[in-house]
């Protein structure tokens, strides 16, 4: 068919009315304008607008009258669909394209791993690499971005590196963004020493490149490294600061040196937010330090984050790692509004700190009364409680409720606390037949429970089977096994078999770790 008879009309106002949608005025000026701008100016605005789906009125406006948009139009129809989140039709508009340019390339990729679909995005990349169209620095850094989405897909992990080499063969700039991106994808996927030589080689080093290097080297305890990242840092934030905060408070060692570098970062004017103050409880739960944790606690409710859930739970975990069980359960009565965590918090503060019956009583009303369903950590806590009680039915009757009605698969962290449930309640028989009959290989935390349950009621020959068990799963790193299966021995008056034992450690250079615990005098440790 000759389509000339119809040019007339597809450059006629009739046309171009039936185009744009009924929600926009017609521009005044539009004798002068063409349907291309006309449509162009359209969908601009819905892209813009907080409901870009009314647009797709447009697209359907236009497939009804036979018109064929340009590539504009048609990257501006792509986007559009973008940001109705509608992958699929965004991926229909782009495999129409008849010119797919870099910048559609980009869209789309970028579409893709924002809805963590890195497998087509880098499928996109692939097609783009073999196309007359060559990666620019913003394909570069969504790419960088797949490669720390955590989604499980294969050679992810040295996707940084591929495309680092990409970099270097390639004529794109390197420029801020795009080395940022770079040394955060190998500090998230390990490789902090190529993060360290992209960062070392960078003309303008930005905060945000700092803060990413300063918080791989504390996930991987080069604290000494973080240190001098962290002095060289000119233009200093709050964010710089909460990862020297975290990193200092997940070990006892330096958990000290957090609460420091909170009290600094204020002394220079930088208000904490959630992130900090969640940290630095971390830290005073750490130092078992409550008289911090409570001054803490008290400039936390002078801001605006007081009532923040996130914060609540910490500060009940916090009391609860102290001993101050009251002051926990104020913080929990307290709380605005409550979720899993919070519940689980001060469940477990319950059980660790001798009150299993109050634990359990906690654990049936937060599901009765409030509706809300245990999770992995919960149901850990209540059986711990179980143990602590010696309410064995009642352990049994959560561990079975747990894959029923919770859908939560038991853990070994689950299956090693109904051993020791019924080790404490003397039911060895029942315990290592339980064992026996794990859907999976017992791990060593396993063997350990049924190990100090035979040394709680002196089954010589079981703990010598459980011993054995673990030693199989590892011969050096748990002392205190060796430990209890000597002093098993001892209580049985096998002297023999306890010298024999004590031989075999000293063989294996095995010696009981030296007991110690914090001792607080005048905000000293």
């Amino acid at each position: 068919m000759n389509n000339g008879i119809f040019r007339p009309f597809f450059s006629s106002r009739a046309f171009c009315t039936s185009l744009i949608s009924p929600h926009r005025p017609f521009p005044q000026n539009h004798d002068f304008a063409s349907p291309s701008t006309l449509l162009s100016s359209d969908l601009q605005h819905y892209i813009n607008s907080e409901t870009p789906t009314h647009g797709q009125k447009i697209h359907s406006r236009i497939l009804k009258s036979g018109f064929v948009p340009n590539t504009n139009i048609s990257i501006k129809l792509l986007i559009l669909y973008l940001k109705c989140n509608c992958l699929r039709y965004a991926r229909q508009v782009f495999d129409d394209l008849r010119e797919r340019t870099l910048s559609a390339y980009n869209y789309m990729i970028s579409g893709y791993i924002k809805q963590c679909q890195v497998e087509e995005s880098l499928g996109l990349v692939r097609r783009l690499l073999v196309s007359s169209e060559k990666p620019d620095g913003f394909t570069f850094s969504m790419i960088l971005k797949a490669s720390t989405s955590g989604c499980n897909v294969a050679l992810l992990g040295d996707l940084g590196r591929m495309v680092h080499t990409q970099i270097l063969k390639s004529d794109v700039e390197r420029d801020e963004v795009l080395c940022t991106a770079l040394v955060d994808s190998y500090v998230k996927n390990g490789r902090i020493a190529y993060a360290r030589t992209v960062f070392d080689v960078m003309s303008e080093k930005n905060v945000v490149c700092s803060t990413s290097l300063i918080s791989g080297y504390m996930n991987q305890g080069y604290l000494e490294d973080a240190e001098l990242i962290f002095r060289k840092t000119l233009d200093k934030d709050v964010v710089v600061f909460n990862a020297m905060i975290e990193g200092y408070s997940k070990t006892s060692e330096y958990a000290r040196r957090s609460i420091e570098v909170y009290i600094d970062m204020q002394r220079l004017n930088f208000r904490p937010n959630v992130s900090t103050f969640a940290s630095v409880i971390g830290a005073c739960s750490m130092l078992a330090a409550f008289e911090i944790g409570q001054q803490v606690q008290n400039q936390l409710m002078k801001t605006p984050f007081y009532a923040d859930i996130k914060l609540g739970s910490a500060l009940i975990d916090m009391y609860s790692k102290c001993g101050r069980v009251s002051d926990a359960l104020r913080v929990f009565n307290h709380m605005r509004m409550k979720n899993i965590f919070s519940w689980t918090s001060m469940i477990d503060g319950y059980g660790k700190n001798g009150f299993p019956d109050e634990a359990l009583e906690l654990f049936g009303k937060m599901q009765k009364q409030y509706g809300i369903v245990p999770n992995y950590v919960t149901c850990l806590s209540a059986l711990s409680a179980c143990a602590h009680a010696g309410l064995v039915d009642k352990g049994w009757e959560i561990f079975q409720r747990m894959e029923n009605e919770y859908l939560v698969k038991p853990g070994m962290e689950h299956h090693a606390c109904m051993v020791d449930l019924l080790g404490r309640a003397g039911r060895l028989n029942q315990a290592w037949d339980f064992v026996m009959r794990m859907p999976e290989k017992p791990n060593s935390d396993v063997w350990a429970a049924l190990l100090s349950s035979c040394r709680l009621h002196g089954n010589i020959e079981m703990a010598k089977l459980a011993a054995n068990e673990l030693f199989k799963l590892n011969a050096t790193g748990r002392p205190g096994a060796y430990v209890a299966l000597s002093n098993t021995l001892a209580d049985a008056g096998k002297w023999e078999s306890v010298t024999e034992l004590r031989e075999t450690m000293k063989a294996r250079g095995i010696s009981k770790d030296t007991g110690r615990s914090w001792v607080g005098a005048d905000n000293v440790f």
